[in-house]
């Protein structure tokens, strides 16, 4: 019997075959293993348009695979926001017509606000070694702009200040009637959309009010992470 209970065991901790791109993990180990060691993975975003959930007038589907070879630091925040929750119930706060939607700001919701979900050595946009010195909201990521990733229509790309290595939580993904090269070297594409920039595009074209805010609200109800 102790043979039989020793072979069961083996058995299950025996790792199965693995299709090209996977890296071995589960979608649901992925939740609780916020590190993550291959070139490629993938986050969806679920968003409405309305004033809320219940009553939305529009719910779009859209799906990023991020690129972890061309911009680790950038992709490693972004999956450790996803899986934190923090994009959860947060709003495309900036949107702008043939050109980009902007979110991410999960402390104010206006573009006011937002900080890197891990320690990544820098604090407002500097370099600094001393983490305890650095408030968590100040935690910022440096760029990875160098990368050779274009901003062609149907990316993701990471939001900052002018200033260099200023990014933290906000993004802004650009819809397939956009090309804005021009962000080429300053901002770092991080992601390509595997399915539903047709969505950004729409939403792109919403009615927008003062500071370019939509009007209704549009807003991630959920992200989540997987392999």
């Amino acid at each position: 019997m102790k043979i039989r209970a020793l072979l069961i065991i083996l058995i299950v901790l025996l790792p199965g075959c693995l299709e090209e791109g996977e890296n071995g993990t589960d979608e649901d180990d992925v939740v609780d293993d916020v590190a993550f060691n291959g070139t490629y993975s993938n986050i969806t975003l679920n968003i409405f348009h309305g004033e809320n959930l219940e009553n939305a007038t529009a719910n779009y589907t859209i799906k990023i695979m991020l690129n972890h070879a061309a911009a680790p630091i950038h992709t490693d925040n972004m999956r450790k926001h996803v899986i934190a929750g923090n994009y959860n119930m947060t709003h495309f706060h900036r949107i702008i017509d043939n050109f980009m939607i902007q979110g991410g700001d999960f402390e104010n919701h206006d573009g006011t606000g937002g900080y890197a979900a891990d320690w990544y050595g820098y604090c407002n946009g500097q370099s600094a070694n001393n983490q305890s010195a650095c408030n968590q909201s100040s935690w910022t990521i440096p760029d990875e702009a160098d990368n050779g990733l274009p901003h062609n229509s149907c990316v993701i790309s990471m939001a900052k200040t002018s200033n260099p290595n200023t990014g933290g939580s906000q993004f802004f993904i650009v819809p397939d009637d956009s090309n804005p090269s021009h962000l080429d070297g300053e901002h770092t594409v991080f992601g390509v959309i595997t399915e539903g920039c047709e969505h950004v595009t729409t939403i792109s074209e919403v009615t927008t009010g003062a500071s370019d805010r939509p009007m209704p609200p549009v807003m991630i109800y959920n992200a989540t992470a997987n392999n």
